[in-house]
Formats: structure tokens, sequence, C-alpha cells
């Protein structure tokens, strides 16, 4: 089980330039990757978004990739291949309007793209760039792991105290019809009122039915086993946990509208207590 949320930050020192990843992530339903990267390294941005899908399944996830020069290192070089382009331009220029004033030296300096930030090689910056990706993707997955463990102890709790309640009502359910034998005939007491036996029974067997809560016992019985099946399972969780907390939810309200006793109307409110505390866990789950 993994969460959703994280963070990881890998960096590297490569010659004169300091490389540094930064990945996190929040909940999202499905898998949005945004990455924030220098231009220079703007081609390697479709292998990351691969690797990146390829072992994340959900979540908003941020990468953002920092390439700082080191200090007393170079920190912007002359483009050589810009200045001859700007020298050429102006004598060609000059040959149409023999009367236009020439570039000084800091017109071609202050020319876009005539100075440049120093940076190593593309093919060794592509390759450090990479493999240092891959290590902080490692330790935010490592993260999510860890995260995920906990919460999967949580879920696990919650499964079982939800199992507990529905235990605990269970033998009120099973006794419902002579409980509502017993509160029509303390009723008809109260109002001096006799009845046949047949009408008696029919009014026993309809009250029960309509108050009869082990269709609803069982299905939650049967919830809490595949939601622990799942929890064990190797995954993805979240989108499958959420459904079952939904049905979880609404047999428990059903139980709460049907409940006749203080017992199990107080269990199922407990029960939407618990139900509630684990829809909020699985939101932060992959």
């Amino acid at each position: 089980m993994h969460s959703m949320t994280a963070f990881s930050r890998s960096e590297r020192d490569i010659e004169q330039h300091h490389l540094v990843w930064e990945i996190k992530s929040v909940n999202h339903r499905y898998l949005e990757t945004a990455f924030r990267m220098p231009e220079s390294t703007r081609p390697l941005e479709q292998k990351i978004r691969d690797r990146t899908r390829k072992l994340l399944k959900r979540g908003k996830v941020d990468c953002t990739l920092r390439i700082e020069t080191v200090s007393g290192s170079k920190g912007l070089v002359l483009n050589e291949e810009k200045v001859h382009e700007l020298l050429n331009a102006c004598n060609q220029l000059n040959i149409l309007a023999p009367n236009t004033q020439g570039l000084n030296a800091i017109d071609i300096l202050s020319w876009p793209g005539v100075m440049q930030p120093a940076t190593i090689q593309d093919i060794a910056l592509d390759e450090h760039v990479l493999e240092l990706f891959d290590e902080a993707l490692d330790a935010f997955i490592k993260a999510r792991s860890r995260e995920g463990q906990r919460l999967k102890t949580i879920l696990e709790e919650q499964l079982a105290l939800i199992a507990e309640h529905v235990d605990a009502i269970r033998p009120l359910a099973d006794d419902l019809a002579n409980q509502q034998r017993q509160r029509l005939l303390t009723r008809l007491a109260e109002l001096e009122v006799s009845l046949d036996q047949d009408r008696l029974e029919q009014e026993v067997a309809l009250l029960a039915q309509r108050a009869d809560v082990r269709e609803e016992l069982d299905r939650l019985a049967i919830h809490v086993e595949e939601a622990k099946d799942l929890v064990a399972s190797a995954g993805p969780h979240g989108r499958r946990l959420d459904f079952l907390s939904q049905e979880l939810n609404r047999e428990a309200n059903t139980l709460g509208a049907k409940s006749i006793k203080t017992e199990s109307s107080q269990a199922s409110v407990d029960l939407k207590v618990i139900i509630e505390q684990i829809r909020e866990q699985v939101q932060n789950i992959e």
C-alpha cells in the first residue's frame, strides 16, 4: 500500500554545477505530473515523464530540477557563434545602408543570447539528470510506501472495530421477532385493546420484517472481509477502498434507520464515525 503524499530530494555536484531534483505529491483522483526544468534539459522531459507514469498510479506529482552554478565557477560565457551572426548582419546592413551606425561592444554584449550561463556538455548533463531523477524517484516511492504502511495499520484497526460492532448487534437482530411481540403486547396493554392471535402474529411479522437488519449486518460483514482482502493485496487500493467505504456507509445508514433498540442505534452511529474515518484515510491512498 502506498500513500499519495510524499516528498524526496536528491542532489549531486557535477564539475562546476550543483544538480537538485525535488519530487512532491498530493492527493488526486488520477495521476497528474508537472515538470519544472531548465530549457537546456527539456528534451529529457518525455523520458522522465514515462519513467514516472510507469511507477506511479495516482496523485498530483510535481518534479523540479534546479541546476546551480558552484561559487567560483564561470557564471557567464560568450556565445561566439551569436557574435559572428551579429557582425555579419552588421556588414550586410552597411552595404545596404552605408550611413547606418555600427554596433559597439555594449550593444553586442546586451544582445539576447550573446552571454549565456556556463553549462556542462549536453551528453554529460543528460546522463546525470536521468540518474539523479531515478535516485529521487526511488526515494519518493519509498517515502510513499512508509506512509502507506502506516495507513494500512490504521485501516486494519478500523475494519476490526466495524467487525466487532457487527458481532455485537447480531444477537439483538436474531431476537427481533420476540422484541417486536413484547413491544406490541406492552402497547396494547397500555391502550387496553385486545387482538386475536392471528392478527397479533401478522402485526408482529410485519413489524419484524420492517425492522429486520440481518441483511444489512451480513452485507457489512461481507464488505469488511472484502476490504481486508484488498488491504492485504498488492494494490493499487485507493479507488476500490473508496467504493467500499461508500458501500459500508450506505449499510450503516440503513441499519440506523431500521433500529428499534437503543443499543443498535448507538452502534449504528459508532459505525458511521468509524466509516467516515476510513473514508478520510482512503483519500490518501494510491
